[in-house]
């Protein structure tokens, strides 16, 4: 950009840019309590035998935290991301038997996790500061441990409700 000014005008002023907080990518499943926390380590990406691998800890997490509860056979969901529509995955999950809601795209009416928990886990970070990642890696964990099963659930249950409206609108977009 351009500017024309006067030899005498005066000097712009150079604001201090500050940094903006860093990201970091959580995963979280969940039922009537929180199954699997995890989150990725700086530079790291999710690809298909990534997902794969979440996958696996979250079986694992299943046989931990609901002994002799079946895991194959589940019902999931997740959105249409290339690491979830992978030929890999896809076989992963019929080599586990679990079934995939469908999502449509750009519905985040339909992610539990998107309109029903990162609000509140939102709500409740803003204004914190922490000295780095693991303190604020702690602090979401406890928030989540600490949820109350029934509010988790009323997530899962409202589903319902949402495809319902999806369904009888023909699959356009759902706001509430």
């Amino acid at each position: 950009m351009m500017i024309w000014k006067h030899p005498s005008s005066p000097v712009a002023k150079k604001f201090k840019v500050m940094r903006s907080a860093k990201k970091i990518m959580g995963t979280v499943f969940w039922d009537s309590g929180v199954l699997l926390f995890e989150t990725l380590q700086p530079g790291e990406t999710i690809n298909a035998a990534r997902y794969c691998q979440t996958l696996d800890k979250l079986r694992e997490a299943i046989h931990r935290k609901r002994p002799g509860q079946l895991t194959n056979g589940v019902i999931s969901q997740h959105d249409n991301a290339t690491p979830h529509t992978a030929r890999v995955m896809q076989g992963w999950l019929e080599k586990y038997g679990w079934e995939i809601l469908p999502h449509p795209p750009h519905s985040p009416d339909h992610a539990p996790s998107d309109y029903h928990l990162f609000g509140p886990l939102k709500r409740e970070l803003a204004g914190k500061r922490f000295d780095g990642d693991e303190e604020l890696v702690d602090y979401v964990r406890k928030w989540l441990r600490n949820l109350d099963g029934s509010f988790l659930r009323e997530s899962i249950y409202s589903m319902v409700r949402r495809w319902q409206k999806c369904v009888d609108r023909l699959g356009c977009y759902v706001e509430k």
